[in-house]
């Protein structure tokens, strides 16, 4: 019996094409800046991960259980509920950046917010800096 693939891979999709696509106004612009402002931050060009997620690098993982693959290191999905962030690790040790963010909820590895104007984007900038130092201290990561 072979192992399963990972749901979320990348794709060939354009991230343009798909932030095109988005019907709320104010998501789409939200998304548009994020596109532009993550490849700032990381200088890594976007990749589409799955049908709704925008990744910038690529991290490889092992679990002890033996199950391992790739993902993205950090990115985003413009959401209809609300922009998801993935600040890789997750946000384990970042409590002091989340509490001056801004107003956002968490998830197990997940960032929640509903608007960019909610949070404070230099304070995003430190967090995501510091998830990919993080990732590539600790794995095995590519700049695709």
């Amino acid at each position: 019996m072979g192992k399963a693939a990972n749901k979320t891979q990348q794709t060939t999709l354009s991230p343009e094409a798909f932030i095109a696509g988005i019907e709320s106004p104010r998501r789409k612009a939200d998304a548009k800046t994020l596109l532009a402002w993550f490849g700032d931050v990381t200088g890594l060009k976007p990749k589409m991960w799955g049908p709704s997620i925008i990744g910038y690098g690529r991290y490889h993982y092992k679990y002890e259980s033996g199950r391992e693959g790739d993902m993205l290191m950090t990115g985003f999905s413009p959401r209809k509920a609300s922009l998801v962030l993935y600040i890789m690790p997750g946000h384990e040790g970042m409590d002091a950046l989340l509490a001056r963010l801004g107003k956002h909820k968490t998830g197990a590895g997940c960032l929640y917010i509903n608007t960019l104007a909610d949070v404070d984007m230099d304070v995003l900038r430190e967090m995501v800096e510091e998830g990919v130092a993080h990732m590539r201290a600790t794995y095995e990561t590519w700049d695709e």
